[in-house]
C-alpha cells in the first residue's frame, strides 16, 4: 500500500511538472513582438561588444607573450619582431 501512495505522489508531482513546463513556454511565445525583438536587439549589442572586449585583450596577451621570443636566433626571433612591429605601426 505504502509503495502505490508513493508513486501516486510521484505521478502527481512529475505532471504538476510538466504542465508548469508547458505553462512556462505558452507564456514565452505569447509575449508581445516589439518587447522580444528589443531584447533580442539588446542581447545582440551586448554579445558584439563582449566579442570585441574578449578579442582585443586575447590579442594584446598573444602579442604581449609573443614579445618574450624575439631574441630567439635562427630567423624565428625576426619574424616575431616583425609581427609585433607591424601590430605595433597600425
Amino acid at each position: 500500500m505504502l509503495k502505490s501512495k508513493k508513486q501516486n505522489k510521484v505521478g502527481i508531482n512529475e505532471r504538476g511538472a510538466r504542465l508548469a513546463l508547458l505553462e512556462q513556454l505558452f507564456y514565452d511565445f505569447n509575449q508581445k513582438k516589439t518587447r522580444v525583438y528589443l531584447t533580442n536587439f539588446i542581447r545582440g549589442v551586448f554579445f558584439g561588444v563582449g566579442s570585441v572586449i574578449g578579442a582585443t585583450v586575447v590579442i594584446g596577451l598573444v602579442i604581449s607573450i609573443l614579445s618574450y621570443f624575439t631574441d630567439i636566433p635562427g630567423g624565428i626571433g625576426d619574424f616575431i619582431k616583425n609581427i609585433i612591429d607591424s601590430v605595433n605601426n597600425r
